[in-house]
């Protein structure tokens, strides 16, 4: 049997500080928002966004141990700020019973993004984003572009990440070049 959203928030509580529980609020809280506005189902949002982070200050030798065990050590080339992500989805599957292979893939992909996101990966990935207690240069363009489309939005927060990165001289995720290229090539479709 899998979690309620009541049992989620308690789990997630006890594993993150104060600051990281602040954010996956606001990812819950804009999660939610984003789901109504684009009909996404506001259940599945909510319980991805509120477990999205649970493993974030979990070990990274357990993560990259876990994650090498079911034959995806690639998460690990782009240094351990990843990890948490696709660990997660196995971790919550395992430990919490959730089962809901769309609620997974939002929590796998919500840092790297993936091409072809569905609508629930893609509310998640931009909520993680946007979410209120978010600064950084171009957060209120990234909300502007929330409101109109996810495809839009996420386009814009994956060029944002990409360009953090780069002038960081930081690895990028392959997913996160695929996606990039899939929403920038879908974009070009449409115009």
């Amino acid at each position: 049997m899998t979690v309620t959203t009541t049992e989620a928030w308690n789990i997630v509580r006890r594993h993150l500080p104060e600051k990281r529980f602040k954010h996956t609020v606001g990812v819950r809280d804009t999660a939610i928002q984003l789901a109504q506005h684009y009909q996404v189902d506001e259940k599945k949002a909510e319980l991805a966004a509120i477990v999205h982070d649970l493993c974030k200050y979990f070990n990274i030798d357990e993560m990259k141990q876990g994650l090498a065990t079911v034959g995806e050590h690639h998460w690990a080339t782009c240094g351990s700020e990843l990890l948490h992500a696709p660990y997660c989805a196995i971790y919550v599957e395992k430990e919490l019973g959730i089962k809901d292979n769309d609620v997974l893939q939002a929590i796998r992909s919500h840092t790297t993004g993936r091409a072809a996101m569905s609508p629930l990966e893609q509310v998640v990935f931009v909520a993680d984003y946007i979410e209120p207690n978010r600064s950084f240069l171009g957060v209120d363009e990234a909300r502007k572009y929330a409101t109109v489309s996810l495809d839009a939005a996420c386009l814009f927060s994956l060029t944002n990440t990409i360009q953090y990165l780069l002038s960081k001289k930081s690895p990028i995720h392959p997913y996160t070049v695929e996606a990039y290229n899939y929403y920038t090539l879908k974009g070009e479709q449409k115009g």
